[in-house]
């Protein structure tokens, strides 16, 4: 008679794996866990954003601003977002503050590993200064993402597309952040998950601002 027993010790290390990630999937909770991960790996440091310097963005603002005062050429001029309250704003209505703008989605865990310090960083801002636009691309309407935003308690500006989403704006990767000087220019772009709450990228935004 065979005498052995089942045992987890002979179960694979793989297949453990296999089936703690299957078990994720099937509730839903897969996107939590790898942003959870990849937000432990943000907090070491070597993802933090990168932003130019902010005298190389000053030599050039002048040169900029009388080609914006009417508002034709700012980056997004013309498209139109829907906030989580339902009411509609005009991107070009930011002209005249930074803009900091994230593309991000509920099932993207990237961008679920970095919100916390965005969220941070956007509670240290001048809101009459700097304006934070959280432009979510999920389908399947506003619901979704409201839900997750009311779970995670944050508290910046969401939106989702109202209109054809601007050229500008396109990017290969989810997330990715842009940042939009008053004068409506590009001045930095970080395509995939960053640290935004640090120093440099305060005094970046706050360079901007003044």
């Amino acid at each position: 008679m065979n005498k052995n027993k089942f045992s987890i010790k002979n179960i694979p290390g793989w297949a453990i794996t296999l089936g703690i990630f299957g078990i994720l999937y099937l509730t839903g909770l897969h996107t939590e866990a790898i942003g959870q991960v990849q937000r432990i790996l943000l907090a070491t440091g070597i993802k933090n954003a990168d932003v130019p310097a902010i005298d190389e963005i000053a030599s050039t603002s002048a040169e900029n601003t009388a080609e914006v005062t009417t508002g034709a050429n700012m980056a997004g001029a013309g498209f139109k977002m829907v906030g989580l309250d339902g009411k509609t704003v005009a991107f070009e209505s930011l002209k005249g503050k930074v803009v900091f703008l994230n593309i991000w989605a509920t099932w993207c865990p990237p961008c679920i590993a970095e919100m916390p310090n965005i969220h941070s960083l956007y509670k240290k801002m001048d809101p009459n200064k700097v304006a934070f636009v959280m432009l979510s691309v999920d389908e399947g309407g506003m619901g979704k993402v409201k839900k997750f935003i009311d779970k995670k308690g944050y508290t910046f500006p969401v939106y989702m597309p109202a209109s054809q989403f601007p050229q500008e704006f396109y990017s290969t990767a989810i997330p990715t952040t842009f940042i939009i000087s008053p004068q409506g220019k590009i001045v930095a772009k970080q395509e995939g998950m960053a640290e935004y709450d640090t120093k440099e990228v305060r005094e970046f935004l706050e360079g901007l601002a003044k």
